[in-house]
Protein backbone atom coordinates (compact mmCIF):
# COMPACT_ATOMS: atom_id res chain seq x y z
CA UNK A 1 0.00 0.00 0.00
CA UNK A 2 1.16 3.55 -0.76
CA UNK A 3 2.08 5.84 2.08
CA UNK A 4 -1.02 8.00 2.57
CA UNK A 5 -1.38 11.03 4.83
CA UNK A 6 -4.68 11.53 6.62
CA UNK A 7 -5.28 15.25 7.07
CA UNK A 8 -7.21 16.25 10.17
CA UNK A 9 -6.72 18.56 13.11
CA UNK A 10 -8.51 16.07 15.34
CA UNK A 11 -6.17 13.41 16.75
CA UNK A 12 -9.19 11.48 18.08
CA UNK A 13 -10.54 11.16 14.52
CA UNK A 14 -7.15 9.99 13.27
CA UNK A 15 -6.91 7.36 16.01
CA UNK A 16 -10.46 6.12 15.33
CA UNK A 17 -9.86 5.84 11.61
CA UNK A 18 -6.60 3.93 12.03
CA UNK A 19 -8.30 1.58 14.50
CA UNK A 20 -11.17 0.73 12.16
CA UNK A 21 -9.14 0.60 8.96
CA UNK A 22 -6.52 -1.61 10.60
CA UNK A 23 -4.03 0.12 8.30
CA UNK A 24 -1.11 2.43 8.91
CA UNK A 25 -1.78 5.99 7.81
CA UNK A 26 0.41 8.99 8.38
CA UNK A 27 -1.39 11.78 10.20
CA UNK A 28 -0.81 15.46 9.70
CA UNK A 29 -2.61 18.57 10.85
CA UNK A 30 -2.87 21.02 7.97
CA UNK A 31 -5.03 24.13 8.14
CA UNK A 32 -7.34 23.87 5.15
CA UNK A 33 -9.75 26.51 3.94
CA UNK A 34 -13.26 25.15 4.19
CA UNK A 35 -15.46 26.52 1.45
CA UNK A 36 -19.00 27.51 2.31
CA UNK A 37 -21.33 25.10 0.60
CA UNK A 38 -24.07 22.66 1.48
CA UNK A 39 -22.69 20.29 -1.17
CA UNK A 40 -20.60 17.76 0.77
CA UNK A 41 -18.76 16.49 -2.30
CA UNK A 42 -17.78 20.03 -3.35
CA UNK A 43 -16.36 20.65 0.16
CA UNK A 44 -14.40 17.38 0.24
CA UNK A 45 -13.09 17.87 -3.29
CA UNK A 46 -11.78 21.31 -2.35
CA UNK A 47 -10.21 19.99 0.86
CA UNK A 48 -8.50 17.01 -0.77
CA UNK A 49 -6.97 19.17 -3.50
CA UNK A 50 -5.68 21.67 -0.93
CA UNK A 51 -4.32 18.86 1.23
CA UNK A 52 -2.47 17.37 -1.74
CA UNK A 53 -0.92 20.75 -2.56
CA UNK A 54 0.28 21.05 1.05
CA UNK A 55 1.65 17.51 1.44
CA UNK A 56 2.79 16.85 -2.14
CA UNK A 57 1.72 13.22 -1.87
CA UNK A 58 -1.31 10.94 -1.53
CA UNK A 59 -3.83 12.32 0.96
CA UNK A 60 -7.08 11.39 2.61
CA UNK A 61 -9.56 13.93 4.02
CA UNK A 62 -13.08 13.73 5.35
CA UNK A 63 -16.01 15.93 6.18
CA UNK A 64 -19.19 15.20 8.08
CA UNK A 65 -22.64 16.74 8.01
CA UNK A 66 -25.67 16.62 10.26
CA UNK A 67 -28.73 17.63 8.29
CA UNK A 68 -31.96 18.62 10.04
CA UNK A 69 -35.01 17.95 7.87
CA UNK A 70 -37.00 20.81 9.44
CA UNK A 71 -34.21 23.27 8.61
CA UNK A 72 -33.86 22.28 4.96
CA UNK A 73 -30.62 20.35 5.55
CA UNK A 74 -28.96 22.89 7.82
CA UNK A 75 -26.71 22.93 9.72
CA UNK A 76 -25.26 20.30 7.36
CA UNK A 77 -21.50 20.73 7.05
CA UNK A 78 -21.64 23.68 9.44
CA UNK A 79 -22.49 21.37 12.37
CA UNK A 80 -18.86 21.58 13.48
CA UNK A 81 -19.30 25.30 14.14
CA UNK A 82 -22.67 24.82 15.83
CA UNK A 83 -21.10 22.29 18.23
CA UNK A 84 -18.12 24.61 18.89
CA UNK A 85 -20.23 27.74 19.47
CA UNK A 86 -23.51 26.57 21.02
CA UNK A 87 -24.34 24.47 24.04
CA UNK A 88 -25.85 21.15 22.87
CA UNK A 89 -29.11 22.06 24.65
CA UNK A 90 -29.47 25.07 22.35
CA UNK A 91 -28.89 22.97 19.24
CA UNK A 92 -31.62 20.56 20.37
CA UNK A 93 -34.01 23.43 21.09
CA UNK A 94 -33.73 24.66 17.47
CA UNK A 95 -36.17 21.88 16.63
CA UNK A 96 -38.71 22.41 19.43
CA UNK A 97 -42.16 21.99 17.89
CA UNK A 98 -40.65 20.81 14.59
CA UNK A 99 -39.77 17.59 12.83
CA UNK A 100 -36.67 16.21 14.60
CA UNK A 101 -35.62 13.96 11.67
CA UNK A 102 -31.95 14.20 10.75
CA UNK A 103 -29.34 12.51 8.60
CA UNK A 104 -25.66 12.16 9.48
CA UNK A 105 -23.37 11.85 6.45
CA UNK A 106 -19.64 11.44 6.04
CA UNK A 107 -17.51 11.58 2.94
CA UNK A 108 -13.86 10.65 2.53
CA UNK A 109 -11.82 12.00 -0.34
CA UNK A 110 -8.57 10.49 -1.64
CA UNK A 111 -6.22 12.21 -4.10
CA UNK A 112 -2.71 11.27 -5.20
CA UNK A 113 -2.21 13.84 -7.94
CA UNK A 114 -3.90 11.66 -10.56
CA UNK A 115 -6.54 9.47 -8.97
CA UNK A 116 -9.35 11.20 -7.11
CA UNK A 117 -11.95 9.04 -5.35
CA UNK A 118 -14.80 9.71 -2.93
CA UNK A 119 -16.61 7.42 -0.47
CA UNK A 120 -19.86 8.36 1.26
CA UNK A 121 -21.81 6.85 4.13
CA UNK A 122 -24.91 7.98 5.99
CA UNK A 123 -27.49 7.07 8.58
CA UNK A 124 -30.89 8.53 9.30
CA UNK A 125 -32.06 9.34 12.79
CA UNK A 126 -33.37 12.20 14.87
CA UNK A 127 -32.24 14.98 17.16
CA UNK A 128 -32.78 14.37 20.86
CA UNK A 129 -34.94 16.74 22.88
CA UNK A 130 -32.01 17.08 25.29
CA UNK A 131 -28.36 16.06 24.91
CA UNK A 132 -27.32 12.88 26.70
CA UNK A 133 -24.38 10.53 27.07
CA UNK A 134 -20.68 10.64 27.78
CA UNK A 135 -18.88 8.92 24.90
CA UNK A 136 -17.98 10.13 21.45
CA UNK A 137 -17.49 13.68 20.25
CA UNK A 138 -19.04 16.29 17.98
CA UNK A 139 -22.77 15.81 17.68
CA UNK A 140 -22.89 12.36 19.35
CA UNK A 141 -24.76 13.74 22.41
CA UNK A 142 -27.67 15.04 20.31
CA UNK A 143 -28.04 12.48 17.46
CA UNK A 144 -30.24 9.40 17.92
CA UNK A 145 -29.49 6.90 15.13
CA UNK A 146 -32.40 5.15 13.43
CA UNK A 147 -33.30 1.95 15.27
CA UNK A 148 -32.22 3.29 18.68
CA UNK A 149 -33.93 5.30 21.40
CA UNK A 150 -30.76 6.86 22.81
CA UNK A 151 -28.06 9.18 21.45
CA UNK A 152 -24.82 7.90 19.94
CA UNK A 153 -23.10 9.08 23.11
CA UNK A 154 -25.23 6.64 25.13
CA UNK A 155 -24.75 3.55 22.96
CA UNK A 156 -22.77 0.57 24.18
CA UNK A 157 -19.41 -0.01 22.49
CA UNK A 158 -20.69 -2.53 19.93
CA UNK A 159 -23.68 -0.42 18.85
CA UNK A 160 -21.51 2.71 18.76
CA UNK A 161 -19.09 0.92 16.42
CA UNK A 162 -21.89 -0.36 14.16
CA UNK A 163 -23.39 3.12 13.82
CA UNK A 164 -19.93 4.61 13.22
CA UNK A 165 -19.38 2.14 10.38
CA UNK A 166 -22.70 3.15 8.77
CA UNK A 167 -21.98 6.87 8.91
CA UNK A 168 -18.38 6.46 7.80
CA UNK A 169 -17.75 4.29 4.74
CA UNK A 170 -14.75 2.60 6.36
CA UNK A 171 -15.02 -0.76 4.62
CA UNK A 172 -15.29 0.81 1.14
CA UNK A 173 -12.30 2.99 1.95
CA UNK A 174 -10.29 0.06 3.33
CA UNK A 175 -10.96 -2.07 0.23
CA UNK A 176 -9.85 0.81 -1.98
CA UNK A 177 -6.67 1.53 0.01
CA UNK A 178 -5.64 -2.13 0.05
CA UNK A 179 -5.82 -2.23 -3.76
CA UNK A 180 -3.53 0.79 -4.21
CA UNK A 181 -0.02 0.06 -5.40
Amino acid sequence: MKEITYITGNQHKADYLAKYLELKLLHKKVDLDEIQSLDLKKIVKHKVRQAFDAVKGPVLVEDTTLEFKALGGLPGPFIKYFVEQMPPEDICSLLNGRDRSATARCMFGYFDGEKETFFEGSINGSIAEKPAGDIGYGFDKIFIPEGFSVTRAELNEEDHKNVYLKIKPIMQLKDFLLKLK
